[in-house]
């Protein structure tokens, strides 16, 4: 990930952030005007990268429960960034 924006990610207030996941929900704005598909992408990005940096494993969006999986060890890999 470039520095720039994950440093912009990293800055996200956590209202903006829980705006952004509402937009991600409903498909639309708070003002109501529809997310384009190509802000819909970039929402996305930004919403999982806050997670990242900014919450705990488990308040994640897309967080999965592996604690009760059959066996010792789970499947997990590390978020690797891109640039």
């Amino acid at each position: 990930m470039v520095d720039a924006y994950k440093d912009a990610v990293a800055r996200l207030s956590p209202e903006l952030y829980r705006r952004f996941v509402t937009a991600l929900e409903v498909g639309k704005w708070p003002d109501g005007s529809p997310l384009e598909p190509h802000q819909r992408e970039h929402v996305m990005q930004a919403v999982i990268a806050y997670g990242e940096l900014n919450l705990p494993r488990e308040e994640r969006i897309g967080y999965i429960d592996k604690g009760h999986k059959a066996g010792d060890v789970c499947d997990e890999e590390p978020l690797k960034w891109s640039e």
